[in-house]
């Protein structure tokens, strides 16, 4: 079946950054200070918030972009992409002054990365921009952000809560903490295992550490927590009803041979951002997001690697 034939459900609005991905592939991370023959680069779109938009549109979902690119090659490369994925840009702010940003990442060959963001346009996408798009965000199921923009900006996204929108926020790149008006904002933040020991400061390597900074969480404001754990599925302490919180479970992941983990967060983002918007249960759309995620590490590159609603299993 193609991805023609599936009618897409639910409507996605994404604020977030817009970067091209230089990726180059080593044996190993290098050390500081050392240089590493590597044996691959490749130059793909991506920035967390470009990668979440075309999960959720590739995994059934109506998505429009809030965003920022450079009048540069890299801005309209990416804006194209976005547009091929059918996926609304006209919220895609154009900015004469800054480049487009970018992302420079290095992959080794156990596929774990280590990745440098340079801003450039998305330093310019503005709580202004936000006002400005308020019956976009009230025409939203579900409104995506992370922390690739500034912070002003994420929070104005945020408090379209009040036009009785789920948010969801991932904290990305990790913050030492989120201010505490937030919390109050977002029904679903899902940071992965580093991010939520970064916020909680509690260290995690396993689901139960996970649990522990699920709670810690739960202590400063957040309602629903899903940490991603990687090859260790998730950790979800969810509101219940209403009335509190189920205590959490550890949600293990599909058992595959991972490739390249560079976008398999924002695939889970977007694919869990799709499911609620079609009107999923939580777990359910947690368990599509975890099944996008892992056949997206099974392939090389950021948005390249993400898969079509087609290719996922019930």
């Amino acid at each position: 079946m193609s991805d023609k034939s599936i009618a897409k459900q639910g409507r996605v609005t994404v604020v977030g950054s817009l970067n091209m991905d230089l990726v180059a592939r080593a044996p190993r991370l290098p050390k500081p200070g050392e240089t590493l023959a590597g044996h691959a680069f490749a130059q793909v779109p991506g920035g967390k918030g470009g990668n979440q938009a075309v999960a959720a549109a590739r995994l059934g979902a109506e998505v429009a972009m809030i965003g920022c690119v450079g009048d540069d090659s890299n801005g309209a490369t990416l804006k194209t992409s976005l547009e091929a994925e059918g996926i609304d840009c006209a919220t895609v702010a154009l900015s004469t002054d800054a480049p487009t940003g970018v992302a420079l990442i290095i992959v080794d060959d156990a596929s774990q990365n280590a990745i440098v963001i340079v801003a450039g346009s998305n330093a310019q996408v503005t709580p202004e921009s936000i006002a400005s798009q308020e019956a976009l965000l009230a025409r939203a199921d579900v409104i995506v952000c992370q922390l690739e923009t500034p912070p002003d900006t994420v929070r104005a996204a945020l408090a379209a809560r009040r036009l009785q929108r789920t948010t969801i926020l991932n904290p990305a790149p990790a913050a030492n903490e989120l201010p505490a008006d937030w919390f109050g904002l977002v029904d679903y933040l899902i940071p992965n295992e580093l991010e939520a020991a970064t916020l909680s400061g509690i260290a995690i390597s396993t689901p139960d550490d996970a649990r522990r900074a699920a709670h810690a969480l739960r202590q400063k404001g957040a309602r629903n927590v899903i940490v991603t754990l990687g090859g260790q599925g998730v950790f979800a302490l969810l509101v219940s009803d209403g009335n509190g919180d189920d205590g959490g479970q550890h949600l293990p992941s599909p058992k595959v041979q991972a490739v390249d983990t560079t976008a398999a967060g924002d695939t889970f983002i977007g694919g869990f951002a799709a499911e609620l918007a079609r009107g999923s249960a939580v777990l359910d759309a947690i368990g599509f997001g975890q099944r996008a995620a892992a056949l997206a590490v099974t392939r090389e590159g950021a948005q390249p690697s993400i898969p079509h609603r087609s290719e996922i299993s019930a």
